[in-house]
């Protein structure tokens, strides 16, 4: 069965890039369950080649009843409403109406990761890069009908993942899926297995993904941007495969990022600050730790005690599964330094560099692995 992209955004712009899918979310089609955070689908945009995609949702399904029961019962009083309506009466999108810079004061109080510590130049860079208008290649929101600057707005307050993709892409070798398009609370990536797939992998397999993403650790703390990205969570789905065995962050929404460069140019009170957007899909109550108090190593400690352990567990001969298992000890331990966990990390490759394989099953290294003199 195939439908033609569904008509759920009123502006061409906002919706999916003009395209066919081989299903969609409808009842009709007797798909998955609407609680499920992600879809599998096929997509073209010729009619003629078809790509598999993951269709996920911006938020869950509990959270987006939740969220829109907030927006009216605290906007309206009102059990039902138009959440559009709503959202564009309050004090916060009036600034942005009148803005014609995003501006750290304008996404103050923002509880996704992304945006707890923003800079200017991050901003601009979203403004910039924000694929659901016309590309202006410029820092100012001229080009930005009102109704844009309120899917921004909501983007970034409940999910920066979609934005992420945008403005780092991997065509210009960033760890992310290709962005598709998104409609309504809908967004469309590259397809993709999760890492948990790989748990019960070969020994050469497991040894690569771990290689793989030890270097995408290091890239998120070191590029030429000047940018840090740390997790404030992970879990087996946060990174993904591709089909060519090629390694990338497959969910990040709960990734923050800092720019060195900058630094945050809001205060620990303005961080604090909150209102209706503040709360769309966070608790309100939490507090968050100070920029500067970020660990260098947070991601990289989080990875060696959630995800390597699971994905290198007895694949080893002892003698090497044992210094495997002591790399990782000294990684996952929070209570040292930077530069003792990162030194493990490194003592983590240097074990499993012999051990990575170069063959055809690796097809995004293969076979340029056999003419590299490190091989």
């Amino acid at each position: 069965m195939t439908e033609r992209e569904p008509g759920c955004c009123k502006q061409p712009q906002s919706c999916i890039r003009p395209g066919l899918f081989d299903s969609w979310l409808s009842s009709s089609l007797k798909l998955p369950p609407n609680y499920l955070p992600c879809y599998s689908g096929n997509y073209t945009d010729d009619s003629k080649s078809w790509r598999p995609v993951d269709i996920s949702r911006l938020t869950t399904k509990y959270q987006h009843d939740q969220s829109d029961k907030r927006i009216c019962t605290s906007l309206t009083h009102a059990k039902s409403c138009s959440i559009e309506q709503a959202l564009w009466k309050t004090e916060r999108f009036q600034k942005l109406l009148k803005a014609k810079r995003l501006t750290p004061i304008l996404v103050q109080g923002l509880r996704t990761p992304m945006l707890r510590c923003p800079s200017q130049r991050l901003l601009d860079r979203i403004v910039r890069r924000y694929a659901e208008v016309p590309d202006a290649g410029s820092i100012y929101m001229e080009h930005f009908t009102d109704r844009d600057k309120l899917r921004l707005l909501y983007t970034l307050s409940v999910n920066s993942h979609p934005i992420i993709l945008q403005i780092f892409p991997g065509a210009e070798g960033w760890p992310f899926p290709k962005y598709v398009g998104s409609c309504g609370r809908l967004i469309v990536t590259t397809s993709s297995r999760p890492l948990k797939d790989f748990y019960g992998s070969s020994l050469e397999v497991a040894a690569d993904l771990a290689l793989q993403l030890l270097a995408v650790l290091d890239s998120m703390r070191n590029n030429d941007l000047n940018y840090f990205f740390y997790f404030t969570h992970v879990d087996a789905g946060t990174f993904g495969i591709f089909n060519n065995g090629h390694l990338f962050i497959r969910d990040a929404s709960t990734l923050g990022v800092i720019d060195k460069q900058e630094g945050s140019q809001l205060t620990s009170g303005q961080q604090g600050q909150k209102d209706i957007f503040s709360c769309l899909v966070a608790d309100c109550q939490s507090v968050f730790p100070s920029c500067d108090s970020i660990k260098h190593t947070q991601s990289l400690i989080m990875v060696c005690e959630e995800l390597l352990p699971k994905l290198l567990k007895g694949k080893f001969l002892p003698a090497v599964q044992e210094k495997i298992d002591s790399a990782l000890s000294i990684c996952a331990n929070s209570l040292l330094t930077d530069q003792e966990v990162i030194m493990a990390a490194q003592g983590l490759v240097g074990i499993l560099k012999p051990l990575q394989p170069c063959d055809s099953r690796f097809a995004y290294r293969y076979p340029d692995c056999k003419y590299s003199a490190k091989h």
